[in-house]
């Protein structure tokens, strides 16, 4: 199974958890900014998706919104995890996330992973167990 992160990141807390998370999926796992992913979403079977809380609790709306957007409806029958890092709130952005993608027909790992700020030591391992539970699923 071809595997997939991709992610966005603005102040390098998402990034983080994408690189910890693609560790935990394997060697075959390809990692991605949303702007340097220039392939098919189709090509994988696997996709991990990382973005951050933003201002009102809400996916990054200049890059990460659009790009989700255009592969929401390829999503469907790939299986699926997101993950991201938040500075406040209490996670609704990733309710909300995990809401559009039921409602999408995308097949979730789980109800996201969520970390506030940098990820320390348990939150490394927390990614890297999520990639491992990925990988198994």
């Amino acid at each position: 199974m071809k595997s997939a992160v991709i992610y966005w990141s603005g102040t390098g807390n998402t990034e983080v958890m994408a690189k910890e998370i693609a560790q935990g999926l394997g060697a075959d796992t390809e990692i991605f900014s949303v702007d340097a992913f220039s392939g098919n979403i189709s090509d994988y079977d696997k996709i991990a998706l990382g973005c951050p809380s933003m201002g009102d609790e809400v996916l990054e709306e200049g890059e990460f919104e659009p790009f989700f957007s255009s592969i929401e409806g390829g999503l469907k029958g790939k299986k699926v995890a997101l993950f991201g890092s938040y500075g406040w709130g209490d996670g609704q952005w990733m309710r909300d996330w995990c809401a559009r993608c039921e409602k999408a027909g995308i097949n979730l790992l789980n109800e996201g992973l969520i970390i506030c700020g940098f990820p320390d030591a348990d939150g490394k391992a927390r990614c890297l167990a999520l990639g491992q539970e990925f990988a198994a699923y």
